[in-house]
């Protein structure tokens, strides 16, 4: 077996999940580096110092552990082994027209974080948006107001490192929001243990649902396909939002300059595109935010109507959330239906056969000398002896054998070219 004890194991092993917490935590040491087949990886400075541990300490990539009170009354026990801390589970959008129309389903999440900043005095957003020079990768922004909201609503399947730009939060005058993908809020969750600052100045933590993330190249691939033959050509791409469940749609500069678009179905677009994801990804425990205040996803429990409008799905997994959810509906930020616990398993049916799947996945990775995550305060094997037939079980194994051979996961990783992230 595989051991890892740096960051450098980490990224070496096919573990890392781009989060880019170690170049917070230890920011003389790594930068973030995009490379373009696999995601964003740390890479260490010429003439580095060498490592304190901080960073290894808070990677979610090596480890995620549970700590949250599992006596608390308030959660509801039995969410607890498939879905994490659950306080309750609601549907709703925001009340701002514009930002429900732009996001990638009902705008709670940004409304959530207007809210904030406008009536809880919070000083900032660290999210992700777009880059606008290279529209096909991400960036970092950290947002004071509605327009920067607005500007970075809608989903980007594509590879970012929210907790590389911590500091910001850190160094804030008060309390600020941090949305991100699950493994990027248990990182800054992490982090909050090494830094008085982050444990005063994260105010609100929201996560958004994530099936894993596909790396650059395959964003570059899709848009080939629909006619942009370079990446210098492509002006705009945008993966949701703009209805709901929104269309992928590149624009880009035509082989004789005219403007040209081209639109997929978010289905079509995401078939392509979860076949790229990072390893890392297919052994995840969290796809719903556990670690967060507050989750959001999509309300998949019931079809889609034509030209309907967005709706969120959100869960509340704090009590800081709960209070901050209840001041953004009092406030007419956003409007929510009843507490209904079904609707979080109605909305992602698969994700129990995923929790069973990753009991048979880890013990295989570890049979075969492959690198393993360790994970904490999660339950695997009930649901891998209980929800999945033989058959299941069976492919749940053979499965990871295959893929140990064929993502080459017990040969270490290469850090090839990529540009700075």
């Amino acid at each position: 077996m595989q051991i890892i004890k740096t960051i450098e194991d980490v990224r070496r092993s096919h573990l890392c999940t781009g989060c880019g917490v170690c170049a917070a935590l230890e920011p003389q040491r790594f930068k973030m580096l995009n490379i373009p087949t696999e995601g964003h990886r740390p890479q260490v400075r010429d003439d580095a110092p060498e490592t304190t541990g901080r960073a290894f300490s808070a990677c979610p990539g090596i480890q995620l552990h549970h700590d949250y009170d599992t006596s608390d009354a308030r959660l509801a026990t039995s969410m607890r082994d498939a879905w994490g801390p659950v306080y309750e589970v609601l549907e709703g959008h925001a009340c701002d027209d514009e930002i429900r129309f732009a996001a990638s389903s009902g705008g709670a999440a940004t409304a959530l974080a207007l809210y904030c900043l406008q009536e809880r005095a919070m000083h900032g957003v660290l999210h992700t948006a777009a880059d606008p020079d290279k529209p096909y990768c991400n960036r970092t922004v950290f947002s004071r107001d509605r327009a920067s909201l607005l500007a970075a609503t809608g989903s980007r399947y594509a590879p970012s490192s929210p907790c590389a730009q911590l500091a910001q939060i850190a160094d804030a005058a008060g309390p600020c929001v941090f949305i991100g993908k699950p493994c990027d809020i248990a990182a800054a969750r992490a982090a909050q243990k090494l830094s008085s600052r982050l444990r005063e100045n994260l105010g609100l933590t929201i996560a958004f649902f994530c099936a894993g993330v596909p790396n650059t190249a395959a964003s570059l691939k899709l848009a080939a396909q629909e006619g942009a033959s370079t990446p210098e050509r492509i002006s705009s791409l945008r993966y949701r939002g703009n209805g709901w469940p929104g269309k992928w749609a590149v624009e880009y500069q035509g082989d004789k300059d005219s403007s040209e678009r081209r639109e997929l179905s978010y289905a079509e677009s995401w078939h392509f595109l979860q076949r790229h994801r990072q390893w890392r990804c297919y052994i995840c425990p969290d796809h719903t935010g556990e670690f967060a205040d507050i989750s959001v996803g999509d309300p998949w429990y019931r079809e889609v109507g034509e030209d309907e409008r967005g709706s969120s799905l959100i869960v509340v997994r704090t009590q800081r959330g709960l209070d901050i959810l209840r001041g953004a509906v009092a406030a007419g930020y956003l409007t929510v239906g009843g507490n209904d616990l079904s609707l979080l398993p109605r909305s992602q049916p698969d994700l129990i056969a995923v929790r069973g799947n990753l009991w048979a996945r880890l013990h295989t990775l570890r049979l075969f000398g492959a690198a393993t995550p360790s994970f904490s305060g999660f339950s695997f094997f009930p649901f891998w002896w209980h929800e999945l037939d033989f058959t299941e079980k069976l492919r749940s194994i053979l499965g990871t054998v295959k893929r140990i051979f064929t993502k080459r996961l017990r040969k270490p990783a290469g850090l090839d070219s990529g540009s700075a992230g």
